[in-house]
């Protein structure tokens, strides 16, 4: 049977292919703007027909309505990081978080998690039956891998991404077909804060440095001081808008690249249309599994390589804080101890975490993101031995090879002016200076 023959064959629609699911099984979606609307929409439709399905999704860009509380007797989120519509329903036990690296959910997946189903969001098939994952590569390529069950959403508006990023029609076993724009990441506002952050973290990075950047206004930021730089390259989890400007400027050219010469290579992709038209069918963005592309042992292979992230606090220690607000979870690791590690192997590499020195609450107070200690209850993301440079918007602090002393010092130099006193006397009283 030929692979057009299998393709009808398999045709259904969305009501049809989710009725293959049952009661108790795992489910694993698609991640971020490869998220499978469709598929999930016809899910919560049918809600009644399911109870306890266990919801396996990394960053839910949809409406996440089965995390409602209407739902929680149908459907279980298991959040491998949260977002603005799953935050509620870990906060209140309607769903759970695991704590993973990125680069591990894969290994995840196979030995812990194994899925019963696959919501996947693809191209159309090529003349030879092969369909992309798209935009969403990452666990989601492995997943399917695994899955007992495969549910397709082929969607014409799916970019035809390169790489290790294909399944072939005969490995799927309900084909979708939708018609529906791929989810857009709004542009981040970038405010004097986020621009004066951008241009010291631009002033680590070198001619021909290879760089990862994160999501945000920060990373944005970033992008925008960037332009007078010469042959960068990226090895990325991901990337946006910004780096097409970029690489239409001249400034990335991937030459100067040890790893993949001549190639972004990402995992995943959050923009515009823009973005998702310039990756298609597009040999110079190579897309890969995420336990390939987040692996510290591969992003060392990239010499110069720059990672830059964002985070919520920093103590005087230099343990960094990204994904929880005292014990509240917020969001996750996502790559970013992935980077920051492969980046300390990288030969030339530096890993900075970015972030403003301080945060004006709802109540109107200011406080420090740079704090004598963590809050309590956080949890630590990045050590205090992997940190190498913290930048805020009054300029950076190398804290790799230094004392405790010489950190905390580096560390309230960079600190927002209303709180310097306050941590000079902390630093004063540790270390009876």
């Amino acid at each position: 049977m030929s692979w057009q023959e299998l393709y009808q064959q398999k045709r259904m629609t969305a009501e049809q292919a989710v009725s293959h699911i049952k009661s108790g099984d795992r489910v694993v979606v698609a991640h971020a703007t490869g998220e499978p609307s469709a598929l999930i929409n016809a899910m919560v439709k049918n809600a009644d027909a399911y109870r306890n399905v266990e919801i396996v999704h990394m960053v839910a860009m949809g409406k996440g309505e089965y995390c409602l509380p209407e739902y929680a007797e149908n459907f279980r989120h298991n959040s491998l990081f949260l977002g603005a519509s799953t935050r509620d329903a870990i906060a209140k036990g309607r769903g759970d978080f695991t704590p993973v690296y990125f680069s591990q959910i894969p290994d995840l997946l196979r030995e812990e998690l194994h899925p019963n189903v696959a919501l996947l969001h693809l191209s159309p098939p090529d003349e030879h039956g092969y369909c992309s994952y798209g935009v969403s590569v990452d666990y989601t390529k492995p997943a399917a891998e695994i899955a007992d069950l495969r549910i397709a959403q082929i969607n014409p508006n799916m970019p035809r991404t390169l790489g290790d990023s294909f399944i072939h029609v005969s490995e799927l076993d309900c084909i979708v077909e939708v018609d529906d724009p791929i989810i857009e990441l709004g542009q981040a506002k970038i405010g004097e804060t986020e621009c004066a952050i951008g241009e010291h973290c631009a002033s680590l990075i070198q001619d021909g440095d290879c760089l990862q950047l994160g999501i945000g206004a920060i990373p944005d930021a970033v992008l925008l001081f960037l332009k007078e730089k010469k042959d960068l390259g990226i090895h990325s989890e991901m990337f946006s808008d910004g780096v097409v400007e970029l690489v239409e400027a001249g400034v990335i050219t991937n030459r100067c690249k040890t790893l993949h010469k001549g190639q972004c290579v990402v995992t995943f992709l959050m923009g515009s249309k823009r973005l998702y038209d310039y990756v298609n069918n597009n040999p110079s963005v190579a897309m890969y599994p995420v336990d390939y592309v987040n692996n510290p042992a591969v992003i060392a292979k990239n010499d110069n390589l720059v990672s830059i992230n964002s985070c919520i606090q920093v103590d005087l220690m230099g343990q960094v804080v990204s994904d929880s607000i005292g014990p509240r979870q917020f969001s996750g690791v996502g790559g970013q101890v992935d980077f920051v590690r492969g980046a300390n192997l990288s030969r030339g590499g530096k890993s900075i975490m970015a972030m403003p020195s301080s945060l004006v609450k709802k109540d109107g107070t200011r406080v420090s993101k740079i704090a004598v200690q963590i809050d309590s209850g956080a949890a630590v993301t990045t050590s205090r031995y992997d940190v190498n440079y913290i930048v805020t918007e009054f300029g950076v602090a190398k804290l790799k090879g230094k004392t405790l002393r010489d950190r905390a010092k580096a560390l309230i130099e960079i600190a927002h002016p209303d709180f310097r006193e306050e941590l000079m006397e902390e630093y004063h009283r540790r270390f009876g200076v």
